[in-house]
């Protein structure tokens, strides 16, 4: 590939692998892909955009997954998908016109507030509970603000997500991250084509990150299935400690 060397482009791969792993399980594998490609020396946007068509290959395959264990609900899911869909593409395009400072400001305090919720209730997902929402409140609701938002910015999305289907429809852990993945892929394949639109992929690049997720997500998936919620809570707190790390050093750390 002109202009990367061949180790660069190894080190992509083994970075999409790991995404893939990190994101099937709990989300947050754009705290390995993203700065591996600004670091690889891609400009911002195409980061973002290479990164959102690596990543929905990952998604792809941990969504196959999850389905092919039973664990997605297709007439539970299908709404929200669709509410995802037309609110991330116009997330995607709202932050191509205005700033998301304040996003950037507010999300790692959200994020930390959902880790410490999570610490202190050991029973959360272990079962299902009772739905507070209706699909087509869920639907509207949350598929509306969580579509928009990870067309806008994004860090925290699954986290968000899966908070949400456990607290308001009553999944069990397990069951909540599959609904998660399959809307994450949903809102992935919406800014994408607005990156694609926009010609914000760099293709070449893509392609070696595409192999490590399709790796990375179906190892991911494979150990959240046969482990169930105990493995995922671990690998989701960790993950989401480690996203308000990264985001609050953004913000204070040394320039």
């Amino acid at each position: 590939m002109r202009g990367m060397s061949w180790e660069v482009i190894t080190l992509l791969f083994f970075a999409g692998l790991s995404a893939g792993f990190i994101d099937a399980i709990a989300g947050g594998g754009g705290l390995i892909s993203v700065p591996a490609l600004l670091a690889a020396g891609l400009p911002p946007q195409m980061a973002l955009g290479t990164n959102k068509m690596q990543s929905t290959w990952g998604t792809l395959m941990a969504v196959r997954k999850y389905a092919k264990a039973g664990l997605v609900s297709w007439p539970q899911v299908r709404l929200t998908v669709l509410v995802t869909f037309v609110f991330a593409c116009l997330g995607t395009w709202t932050v191509t016109r205005v700033s998301n400072e304040v996003l950037k400001q507010i999300v790692p305090w959200m994020l930390l507030a959902i880790a410490v919720y999570v610490l202190l209730s050991p029973g959360l997902g272990k079962a299902a509970a009772r739905a507070r929402l209706g699909l087509s409140a869920f639907a509207c609701l949350v598929g509306g603000t969580l579509g928009f938002y990870d067309g806008f910015f994004g860090p925290g999305t699954g986290t968000f997500w899966a908070l949400a289907c456990i607290s308001l429809l009553g999944l069990d852990l397990t069951r909540a991250t599959a609904f998660t993945k399959v809307v994450n892929l949903t809102s992935n394949l919406a800014s994408l084509l607005v990156f694609v639109i926009t010609a914000r992929v760099n293709y070449p690049i893509a392609a070696a990150m595409i192999a490590g997720q399709l790796i990375g997500g179906r190892l991911g998936a494979q150990m959240a299935i046969k482990h169930g919620a105990p493995f995922i809570r671990v690998i989701f707190i960790c993950v989401v400690f480690a996203m308000v790390i990264k985001l609050l050093w953004d913000q204070f750390g040394p320039r």
